[in-house]
């Protein structure tokens, strides 16, 4: 009988019994380590606190869209809205359908696009600081940086929102080979000026001149020459757009945030590396692939009390599927604000 049973055992399974004892043990070992995997996985679940669900609002500015070579301003409006933004940054030049070409009306027909759509107008923004910088040393120069500040100051009033991004000064402009440097004394005399000037419109239309920092101007380089600034005007409508990717080159977004405070009307998430070398446009990238500690970003942005808008700001539209970013980033803002685990 045993050697009848051992043949039939032999037939019936392909295994030798040592080679049977060796699974039996494994699959013990196996259960034994899943088993406890399992049960410390579930405890550190338990362990993490549930993340914070913020109430700022998601916005992303119109240069990350392949407008206007490929899509009109109703896609791009459209195409933020499918992908969940609340809102969408708008950006004044001297071609678009936002320009000094434009008329009132043309904006009203934007601002009732937009508005049948569903989405807001987070804010205006503009390139053109940047030509006809406010503190320039050509007189030309500031004289028509002026003027089109004030035309932007009227077209945000158009358009329903109340965010202009205003950059004040600039005492060197690095891609500009050709513009002069200007004194850091003269640049700060100028932009006040400037500014001053500008304010009385705004308030009139209660529009805010939100000022911006930057990293590579060489002006108001530090949260306290900031609040100096925008304290001296003593108004309501001047207030500051803060840029998180502006200062990362040197600084930190989240050491900065504490010390504006309330000041901060707008603000501009751009995603940053510290492990690159390069310096200019290029060295921005598609949010959270970069270094900066977007935890501990929000975390202050909760401190003051900011529940405004978080605009993705992202100069290069990718040149297939360009939808896809915008839905990138529309996922990145849920998982950053809780929206999403």
């Amino acid at each position: 009988m045993p050697q009848k049973d051992q043949a039939a055992s032999s037939q019936s399974t392909p295994f030798g019994r040592r080679d049977l004892l060796t699974y039996a043990a494994f699959g013990t070992a196996f259960w034994a380590a899943n088993s406890g995997t399992n049960q410390s996985t579930e405890a550190a679940e338990k362990d993490v606190a549930p993340q914070k669900r913020y109430a700022m609002k998601k916005s992303i500015n119109l240069w990350a869209f392949p407008y206007p070579d490929k899509m009109t301003l109703r896609e791009c409006l459209q195409l933020a809205k499918d992908a969940g933004f609340d809102g969408i940054e708008l950006n004044y030049d001297l071609e678009s359908d936002l320009s000094p070409k434009a008329t009132t009306k043309d904006f009203h027909n934007i601002r009732r696009m937009a508005e049948e759509i569903g989405i807001a107008i987070s804010g205006v923004c503009s390139f053109l600081f940047w030509p006809y910088p406010l503190t320039s040393n050509d007189p030309a120069e500031r004289q028509r940086g002026m003027e089109l500040a004030g035309k932007m100051t009227q077209a945000a009033h158009d358009l329903g929102t109340e965010n202009l991004l205003v950059v004040p000064g600039a005492v060197h402009m690095p891609w500009r080979p050709e513009h002069d440097p200007t004194p850091n004394d003269v640049c700060d005399r100028r932009a006040r000026e400037s500014v001053g000037k500008l304010l009385p419109q705004a308030e009139k239309l209660k529009v805010h001149l939100n000022m911006e920092n930057i990293f590579f101007n060489g002006f108001l380089m530090t949260p306290g020459e900031m609040n100096d600034f925008v304290d001296s005007f003593d108004s309501e409508y001047l207030r500051v757009h803060f840029d998180t990717g502006n200062i990362m080159e040197y600084q930190f977004p989240e050491h900065w945030i504490p010390l504006l405070g309330k000041r901060i009307q707008n603000v501009h998430l751009k995603e940053y590396t510290k492990k690159g070398s390069d310096h200019s446009l290029e060295a921005f990238r598609p949010l959270l692939d970069g270094t900066t500690n977007w935890p501990a970003v929000l975390a202050a942005f909760d401190d003051i009390g900011y529940d405004g808008y978080l605009t993705f700001e992202y100069f290069h539209p990718y040149l297939h599927y360009p939808e896809a970013l915008i839905y990138q980033t529309a996922d990145s803002l849920d998982r950053m604000l809780g929206i999403k685990a």
